[in-house]
């Protein structure tokens, strides 16, 4: 092992401690901030790249704001192979953006996310903390229309 490969292996306490900091971050600003990421590295003595690294390495932390509704959509192998597709489009539909986007008034977040747990209920999206299953375009259409 080099001494790059030593530096920026974490022990498990530190690794639960560095995502206890990014989880905070996440619920107080909403994203976790550059600014944020490169405070918390030097606080606790890691390379920028290790905090980035373990940032990015969660789907359900985001390095940039996220809209008051986050609509994940999982497009794990059970999911799409019951059509994630079309609800991926039908979301897309109903909000006007694509994957990775956030509408211009702020109000909606869309991401593609790995399994979500609701392999038994797919296709299934995360609306917030909120899971819905078993979706249609029509039970979309549905729900986004009650968030206000």
């Amino acid at each position: 092992m080099n001494t790059l490969q030593e530096q920026t292996l974490l022990s498990r306490r530190e690794q639960a401690s560095l995502l206890a900091k990014l989880k905070e971050a996440q619920k107080e600003f909403g994203y976790v901030p550059r600014e944020f990421m490169a405070e918390t590295a030097r606080a606790l003595g890691l390379p920028i790249g290790a905090v980035y690294g373990m940032t990015t390495f969660y789907s359900f932390l985001s390095t940039r704001p996220l809209g008051k509704y986050v609509i994940r959509i999982c497009k794990s192998i059970p999911c799409c192979m019951q059509n994630a597709a079309m609800i991926i489009d039908s979301v897309a539909a109903e909000i006007g953006i694509t994957p990775g986007q956030n509408t211009a008034d702020g109000r909606f977040s869309f991401e593609l996310t790995n399994c979500i747990g609701a392999c038994d209920m797919a296709p299934a999206m995360l609306l917030n903390d909120e899971l819905h299953g078993h979706l249609s375009p029509g039970k979309i259409a549905e729900i986004l229309k009650a968030c206000k």
